[in-house]
């Protein structure tokens, strides 16, 4: 047995109660959240902090405003929290933060980018002259929508 600690690696048990997470969750917000409230929701993702303490719920959503449906989930994120409680068996239950997930938007936008590129006789300063296309919000799942925006990670 080696006394030096290893690096876990990403992934293992965590990785396993996001997904657990994710699919109660999803089961209990069928049952639980009012559609008329906030639309038909779709969890797409589950980020666990380290110490399980926090998890960000990514969801996207048909039939209402995506600020709509994260008011109405984070305003069942207590009551989500207990019932997620009795049923999974670990010691500490995260605390529920919804997010609306824009990685969908933003593949899309992505596709219509790429097709225009694909125009015959279409250049690049036409696509990065075009009216009204602004990057998003670098905060949210996905980062910003600039491919030329410098990356956090240096390049080898």
């Amino acid at each position: 047995m080696s006394r030096h600690r290893q690096k876990k690696l990403p992934g293992g048990r965590t990785l396993r109660l996001a997904d657990q997470i994710q699919k109660d969750l999803a089961e209990m917000i069928q049952r639980e959240v009012d559609v008329s409230r906030a639309g038909l929701v779709t969890l797409t993702g589950v980020e666990l902090t380290p110490d399980y303490a926090h998890a960000k719920v990514y969801f996207t959503v048909m039939g209402a405003q995506a600020d709509a449906a994260a008011a109405a989930l984070n305003e069942k994120a207590g009551w989500l929290h207990s019932l997620l409680f009795k049923q999974l068996h670990i010691h500490t239950v995260p605390t529920l933060h919804f997010l609306h997930d824009q990685q969908m938007s933003r593949g899309m936008a992505m596709n219509q980018l790429i097709a225009r590129a694909n125009e015959p006789g279409m250049t690049a300063d036409d696509i990065e002259s075009e009216p009204g296309r602004q990057a998003e919000d670098p905060d949210v799942r996905g980062g910003p929508l600039d491919p030329a925006a410098p990356d956090d990670k240096p390049r080898r």
